[in-house]
């Protein structure tokens, strides 16, 4: 009976027998009475004939042989027929319902009112609990109607009722997760235009700029070859920073799904670098690597590429010349560290614990490359696989860069 699965019909349930219980008791309570009342009046009708038998001198002999016998004589029948006293006039038997029926009547009818009563009683609140029930579980589901999700559903019991309640809560949380998705992206999508209209707007500015005066020289050889370069400087910051841009949405939004794979370690790395050291070779830095040639780590070569790189720009950007990057790693039992540190200028204590925002720059780093995406790239990539980015700096010497990955078993 799976509709008794719930606590509520349950009860009600129970207390319907409990209540067919109590009448039939009460019933035969009242049958055991009425047949006392038949006994006490069989009972008066006999002394009543004894007494009048003694009364004409019968002799007590044979007034009790007479009560005694059993045995049935035409004589006997044809006395009775004579008085009325015959199985179809049934005179007895009425003569006991006139003497009894009122009592018993009274008794059965109390009975039948105090059962209906508490039927009654108990029905109207088993429904009244269940109407107040559906009512607040109409206003929690138009609330859920209105992405307004702070009270929920009774839950935690069994029965039918309770278990379309616990499919509604999925349901709504269902909404409620696709409603808070959709409100992140509204507020992703503001910030994105908001940071791309800021961050274009000085190189747009810069080069328009390059341009009129290009225009208005156009016989300077030396100034139209200077101001080129700087045009096309800025056009490069603009691409990468759409780039960049692109590169985060798509991150953010889940778009991208990292697919690890086994590598070396130092080809991993020489492949991140290698388009970078023509930049330290122009500047006068060098970078370094170092690490086991046997080194194997488990990621997203990609994706990985992209955050090792974006490491070693950031420390050939806050570097000076003459200055040294070390692209390390070593692999430890559980994890892979893979490092990149630098002896440039370093980040204050006040800018460590925010470098990794988007488009972030401390006050240090003003005057130098970079829109202030890479960090916050680098670590959304190594989080998205599962891994984690440290930093470690000391103003004046320089800073170290941790990517550390979990071991695959």
């Amino acid at each position: 009976m799976r509709f008794l699965q719930e606590r509520q019909t349950r009860r009600f349930f129970f207390f319907l027998m409990g209540v067919f219980v109590l009448q039939t008791g009460l019933l035969g309570v009242f049958g055991l009475l009425q047949v006392r009342e038949f006994q006490r009046f069989l009972a008066g009708r006999e002394l009543g004939a004894v007494s009048y038998l003694l009364e004409q001198e019968v002799p007590p002999a044979v007034v009790a042989s007479a009560w005694n016998c059993t045995e049935v004589t035409e004589e006997g029948a044809e006395l009775l027929r004579m008085t009325g006293h015959t199985g179809q006039t049934g005179g007895l038997f009425w003569l006991l319902l006139e003497e009894t029926s009122a009592v018993f009547l009274f008794h059965l009818l109390c009975a039948g009112l105090l059962s209906a009563a508490v039927i009654l009683a108990g029905a109207a609140l088993f429904f009244c609990r269940r109407e107040r029930m559906y009512e607040e579980a109409e206003r929690v589901i138009a609330a859920y109607a209105r992405n307004r999700f702070e009270r929920h559903l009774p839950a935690g019991q069994t029965g039918a009722v309770y278990q379309l309640f616990g499919s509604i809560e999925e349901l709504a949380q269902s909404l409620q997760a696709k409603s808070e998705m959709e409100h992140r992206a509204k507020l992703f999508l503001r910030d994105m235009i908001s940071n791309i209209s800021h961050q274009l707007k000085t190189p747009l500015a810069a080069l328009g700029m390059y341009m009129e005066i290009i225009q208005e020289e156009p016989e300077q050889e030396e100034t139209v070859r200077k101001f080129s370069r700087k045009s096309l400087q800025s056009v490069e910051r603009m691409e990468q920073l759409i780039q960049s841009l692109l590169k985060m949405a798509r991150l953010d939004t889940g778009a991208i799904a990292f697919e690890k794979q086994k590598c070396r370690a130092r080809d991993l790395v020489e492949q991140a670098v290698g388009d970078l050291r023509e930049r330290a070779v122009r500047e006068g830095k060098e970078i370094r690597t170092e690490g086991a040639k046997s080194a194997v780590l488990c990621c997203d070569p990609g994706w990985t590429k992209e955050a090792v790189g974006n490491l070693v720009k950031n420390a050939l950007d806050h570097t000076e010349a003459g200055g040294i990057l070390h692209v390390s790693w070593e692999e430890t039992p559980g994890i892979f560290r893979l490092s990149v540190a630098d002896n440039g200028c370093g980040i204050p204590e006040e800018d460590i614990h925010h470098i990794f925002k988007q488009f972030y720059r401390s006050s240090a780093s003003c005057d130098r490359q970079g829109v202030g995406l890479g960090l916050s790239l680098a670590k959304t990539i190594m989080e998205g696989q599962g891994g984690n980015l440290s930093v470690e700096s000391s103003p004046g010497e320089g800073s170290v860069f941790h990517m550390t990955f979990l071991t695959e078993l």
